[in-house]
């Protein structure tokens, strides 16, 4: 949380082709907050329901998908559910340095984004991603467009 998943996704989107963009965090945008095993599979399946859905549709060649998946087991669980086909799958970490994440994290409570409580969220988390089968985007001092941009250039070399 804070490392600027949904804006580089938002700047993706502007320079991939017939482009379709879903943020999970839209997936779990209820009021109460509840987290327990039901709402946690509730949310998996919807994310895996519209992807399957952007997926099938004709009429869009990339799917940017962005969510906080800071286990492997989370980001295996979600794969597992799609009919990926044809697809070239592509999966980036953004990750940033700790003093970073914080400073970013603290701007947005500033600002009434979040709450106080995410700082305590987010930074035990930041070491997990290097257990992760992704590639790694450092964005402690590239803004949101440079990386949509390195994950563009690396989707086409690839």
């Amino acid at each position: 949380m804070g490392v600027g998943k949904t804006t580089t996704s938002k700047e993706l989107k502007k320079i991939l082709p017939r482009c379709v963009f879903l943020d999970g965090d839209w997936c779990w945008d209820m009021s109460p907050f509840i987290v327990t095993e039901e709402t946690i599979n509730m949310v998996i399946n919807n994310i895996s329901y519209l992807l399957n859905n952007y997926i099938s549709c004709s009429e869009y060649e990339n799917v940017v998908f962005c969510w906080v998946m800071h286990e492997q087991s989370i980001l295996d669980d979600v794969l597992s559910r799609l009919n990926k086909n044809d697809c070239n799958l592509h999966k980036f970490s953004l990750v940033c340095s700790e003093k970073a994440l914080i400073s970013r994290v603290t701007r947005d409570i500033q600002q009434g984004i979040r709450n106080s409580e995410v700082i305590e969220r987010s930074v035990p988390r930041l070491k997990n991603y290097t257990k992760m089968d992704t590639k790694k985007i450092d964005v402690s001092e590239i803004s949101p467009k440079e990386a949509a941009e390195i994950i563009f250039r690396h989707i086409r070399e690839h």
